[in-house]
C-alpha cells in the first residue's frame, strides 16, 4: 500500500492525546461515611467494572477516528503493480507526446507542449539506461516505430514540434499496444501525456493487451479561455460571377467570460472583403453574416480570421469554394412533339438559348451522344414517350454523379418504361392521367429552389391553371420533397435527392393543352433556381483528420 500525501501520517501522534487522558483521569471523588458499608462495597465493585470498560471503549473509538481522519487525508491506495520498474527485468517504455495545435497553449513550464516534452524525459530517466523506449507523436512517423536507447529517446523528444495531425487517444494506445506486443521485454508501459482535448477523447478507451500498463497523465493550460471559428456556410447553394453572396459563420466561446467588439476579418484570395464585430456570452454560439460581391470565376480562396489569446491556432479558418460563369444544360427532346419539323421546345428555348450564363444544347433522342453527358450540369427530359434501356442506364449514372435531371413528360406516354426508369432510382412514377382542372395552390418557401424568389407573397397569388395532369406515386423510403401542389392535393413538381444527384419530376407536359405554366411568370424562376442548383457542390472545408472520399486523409 502507498499514499498519495504521506506527511499526513505524522497526524497519528494525535492518538497519544485520548490515551493521556485515559491514563490520567482528574475526576474527584467525594467520601460519604455511612454506618453499615456491606452493601455498598458490593455495589462498587460491580461499579468499577462497568466505568473501567466504558473508558475502554471510548478510548478505542477516538483512537479509530484519529486514525480515520489522518489515513482520509493521506489517501491510500494500491498501486496496479507493486514494482513497475523491476531491477532484474528489462522494460519496453512507449511514450506518447500530444503535439497537437491545442499544445501551443501556455502552461507554467511554457507551452504545453515543452512541459509535456520535459516530463517525457523525466519518466525516462526513472527507468535503467538499459531500458527500451519508443516515442509516439500524433504523427505516426517511422522513425518513431521502433525502440532506442535512452539517450535516443530524449534527442528524439527535443525534435518534436506542433503538427496539424489530429489522433484519438484510442487510436494512440492500439498503435502502442501493437509495437508494445511486438517487443520481447516482459515488463510493458505506455504513458499518455496530453491535455485531453474532448476532440480525442471520444468514446471508452480499451486497453486490449493485459500485459501493457497504461497511464494518463495530464497537462492543463493556464488559461483554457478561448474564442473560435466553428463553421461557415453560404445562404444560397450556388455561386456565380458578379452574384452578392452572403456568408454566415459560426463562432463559439468556451470561456466564463463576455466579449463584445470582437473584430472578424474576410480574405478572398487574399484580398480583404468584408470586415465585422460580433458580441458573444459566456459558454455559447452566436452566428454573424458577412456580404460581398464574386467577381471572378473559378476556385476562390477564403480566410476568416479573429484576434483571440492565449489559444491562437484557431482564429484562422480556410475555406474554398467554385465560382461558376456558365452552366452546362443538356435538352433531350422526344419525336413526338415535333414542331414545324423541330422537336426542340420553344419555351425551353426561350429560357435558356438566349442567356449566356447557360452553355445550352438541344439533342433529338435518337441522336444522343451518351459519352458526352457527363459535362453537363442538368439534362431535361422533354416529351419523351419512353425511355430506351440505354438512356436509362446513362441517366442514372450521371445523377449518381452529382448532375441534375428534370423530366417534362410527353403528351401519351409508356406507363411501364417510366416506371422502370424511376423504380431504378426509387423516385415516384406516373400512375395515371388525370383531366380534372385544378391549379397550382402551394409553393414551398422553405426550400432553397423558391426561398428567395419572392420578396412578399400576395393571399390571392396567380399560381398555374392546371387543365390535366399526370398522378404521381408517393415513395415512402425516398427523401422526396414537395415543391408545388395542386388544390386536389396532388403534386406539381416534386425534387428527389437521388445519392449525389436531384431528379425534379413535373405532373405535366411542357404543352399549354396541359397547363399555363410554360407561359406563366412562376416558369422562369423555376428553371432558373433548378439549373443554377445543378452545379455540383463541394465541401467548403474540411476538418484535420476527416476522411475524403473512400482513400484518403486530409491532413
Amino acid at each position: 500500500m502507498e499514499f498519495v500525501n504521506p506527511g499526513f501520517l505524522y497526524g497519528l501522534i494525535a492518538i497519544s492525546i485520548p490515551v493521556i487522558i485515559h491514563l490520567f483521569n482528574f475526576r474527584r471523588f467525594k467520601k460519604v461515611y455511612f454506618t453499615n458499608v456491606s452493601f455498598i462495597k458490593e455495589l462498587k465493585l460491580q461499579t468499577q467494572k462497568q466505568s473501567r470498560l466504558k473508558h475502554l471503549l471510548i478510548l478505542l473509538m477516538r483512537i479509530l477516528a484519529i486514525a480515520a481522519i489522518v489515513l482520509a487525508f493521506a489517501q491510500p491506495f494500491i498501486p496496479i503493480s507493486e514494482n513497475i520498474i523491476k531491477p532484474n527485468e528489462k522494460n519496453a517504455v512507449s511514450i506518447y507526446i500530444d503535439n497537437s495545435f491545442s499544445m501551443e497553449a501556455e502552461s507554467e513550464k511554457g507551452t504545453l507542449l515543452d512541459e509535456a516534452k520535459e516530463k517525457a524525459k523525466e519518466i525516462a530517466g526513472v527507468y535503467k539506461s538499459s531500458d527500451l523506449f519508443q516515442l509516439l507523436t500524433n504523427d505516426f512517423e517511422g522513425r518513431h516505430q521502433r525502440f532506442v536507447s535512452r539517450e535516443e529517446f530524449e534527442n528524439l523528444v527535443g525534435e518534436v514540434t506542433i503538427s496539424p495531425v489530429v489522433k484519438t487517444i484510442q487510436e494512440i494506445i492500439v498503435r502502442q499496444t501493437d509495437l508494445l506486443s511486438d517487443n520481447p521485454a516482459r515488463q510493458k508501459t505506455a504513458y499518455e501525456i496530453s491535455d485531453f482535448q474532448k476532440g480525442i477523447v471520444n468514446g471508452e478507451i480499451n486497453v486490449e493487451d493485459s500485459a501493457v500498463n497504461v497511464f494518463f497523465i495530464p497537462l492543463r493550460a493556464i488559461n483554457a479561455d478561448n474564442l473560435y471559428i466553428d463553421s461557415c456556410r453560404f445562404s444560397a447553394p450556388v455561386q456565380q460571377v458578379s452574384q452578392s453572396v452572403e456568408l454566415k459563420i459560426k463562432i463559439g466561446n468556451s470561456s466564463a467570460n463576455a466579449y463584445e467588439k470582437i473584430p472578424v476579418k474576410l480574405k478572398i484570395n487574399g484580398q480583404q472583403k468584408a470586415l465585422a464585430s460580433f458580441d458573444i456570452d459566456p459558454d455559447s454560439f452566436t452566428e454573424i453574416t458577412l456580404s460581398y460581391t464574386n467577381y471572378d470565376s473559378g476556385i476562390q480562396y477564403g480566410e476568416l480570421e479573429i484576434t483571440d489569446y492565449p489559444v491562437m491556432f484557431d482564429d484562422k479558418f480556410y475555406f474554398s469554394y467554385y465560382v461558376t460563369d456558365v452552366t452546362p444544360v443538356l435538352c433531350i427532346n422526344g419525336n413526338a412533339h415535333l414542331q414545324n419539323g423541330q422537336s426542340e421546345n420553344v419555351y425551353i428555348n426561350s429560357m435558356f438559348a438566349n442567356d449566356s450564363s447557360f452553355l445550352f444544347r438541344n439533342v433529338n433522342e435518337g441522336n444522343i451522344d451518351y459519352s458526352s453527358l457527363e459535362s453537363y450540369q442538368l439534362i431535361i427530359f422533354n416529351g419523351l414517350k419512353e425511355i430506351s434501356t440505354g438512356l436509362a442506364q446513362e441517366a442514372k449514372r450521371f445523377v449518381s454523379n452529382g448532375g441534375s435531371l428534370v423530366i417534362f413528360p410527353s403528351e401519351d406516354i409508356n406507363f411501364d418504361s417510366y416506371r422502370s426508369f424511376m423504380n431504378s432510382m426509387n423516385v415516384g412514377h406516373y400512375t395515371s392521367l388525370d383531366t380534372a382542372d385544378t391549379r397550382v395552390s402551394y409553393i414551398n418557401l422553405e426550400h432553397p429552389l423558391f426561398n428567395d424568389v419572392f420578396d412578399e407573397i400576395p393571399e390571392n397569388i396567380d399560381l398555374p391553371y392546371v387543365f390535366k395532369n399526370y398522378r404521381i406515386s408517393v415513395v415512402t423510403q425516398s427523401r422526396q420533397e414537395s415543391l408545388l401542389e395542386m388544390q386536389t392535393g396532388g403534386v406539381f413538381l416534386n425534387m428527389y435527392p437521388v445519392e449525389g444527384g436531384k431528379v425534379y419530376l413535373f405532373a405535366v407536359a411542357l404543352q399549354t393543352s396541359f397547363s399555363n405554366f410554360p407561359k406563366h411568370a412562376i416558369f422562369v424562376p423555376t428553371m432558373y433556381k433548378i439549373a443554377v442548383s445543378s452545379v455540383i457542390e463541394d465541401n467548403l472545408y474540411y476538418t484535420i483528420g476527416d476522411r475524403v472520399g473512400n482513400d484518403f486523409l486530409f491532413y
